[in-house]
């Protein structure tokens, strides 16, 4: 199998930090240099209206496997980007946080080289990215007299599912977002990070449906040499345990509005998905 992996470079990459990136044959299949973003053209935008969004991201950088390798992981450039880049032409201001302000991690091997407008982005963003705000500080502190925003927004990559599904401080956030009537928005595997809204109360999004990562195909991707081992738990199975359904069989282009919750499948629907997000954002500060 060793010999196979080898020939067929499907074998995980060593990093220097001891864990492990996607073989060359999984970023051949699974990333790509360029994107379909569309250019974010709005007619109308809030620009100016002070209309914010703040984003949820992970400050972790490891995801330990079934098998005891760590799988070198963070926020996919792609579903973090594409949808960054709707929402800003919209107008919208993206103020983003972490659980304690430490820095916000992106797979930097999913990085679409030869995307201009994803490049431009995340240069612009870096500071941001760099030395985020602190979630904990902000639901301590701000979140009770908020008023400027319009949604929480939890980018996709594995690296949702570090820290976020059972950070405490994240549950206040959804719920109060939930309270608010405020919009909710993940992608791929953001919708891990809905867990941190389970409480004693139960769980804001019993009875939602949803797109997200399939589990059935996170089960396949070590074949390819993706990770470096098969997952640690099931995100999609906890969800449909607290009464989800998950709508998508595939990682395929799916997003899905239900309620106040706006949820896309892969990166695939990373463009599709920000412009949905955008669209109805823009319809509910324009009318509401």
């Amino acid at each position: 199998m060793s010999f196979l992996r080898k020939l067929f470079k499907a074998a995980p990459t060593p990093t220097a930090d001891g864990a492990f990136s996607p073989s060359p044959l999984a970023l051949k299949l699974a990333t790509s240099p360029t994107t379909e973003y569309d250019g974010g053209v709005y007619e109308t935008n809030v620009a100016g209206q002070n209309k914010r969004v703040l984003m949820v991201c992970t400050e972790e950088r490891h995801m330990t496997m079934a098998n005891g390798q760590k799988f070198s992981t963070g926020n996919h450039p792609v579903e973090m980007g594409l949808p960054m880049l709707h929402l800003l032409a919209a107008g919208f201001e993206i103020d983003v946080v972490t659980p304690t302000g430490g820095s916000a991690k992106i797979e930097e091997w999913a990085m679409p080289s030869g995307d201009a407008a994803v490049q431009s982005l995340f240069k612009d963003f870096a500071p941001k990215l760099e030395k985020p705000g602190s979630l904990s500080e902000f639901v301590k502190n701000d979140m009770a007299e908020a008023e400027d925003y319009v949604a929480i927004y939890l980018p996709g990559g594995h690296g949702a599912m570090l820290g976020l599904p059972s950070n405490h401080d994240l549950g206040q956030l959804l719920r109060w977002a939930h309270d608010k009537d405020i919009y909710t928005l993940a992608i791929c595997h953001g919708p891990a990070a809905l867990l941190a809204a389970k409480d004693d109360q139960g769980f804001i999004y019993e009875g939602y449906e949803m797109a997200a990562f399939p589990d059935a195909v996170d089960k396949q991707t070590p074949m390819i040499g993706y990770m470096p081992g098969h997952m640690p738990w099931k995100f999609g199975e906890k969800l449909t345990e607290l009464g989800v359904t998950i709508i998508n069989k595939k990682a395929d282009a799916t997003c899905h509005v239900d309620r106040k919750l706006i949820t896309g499948a892969s990166p695939q629907a990373a463009n599709a998905f920000g412009r949905l997000a955008a669209t109805t954002l823009l319809q509910h500060s324009l009318t509401g």
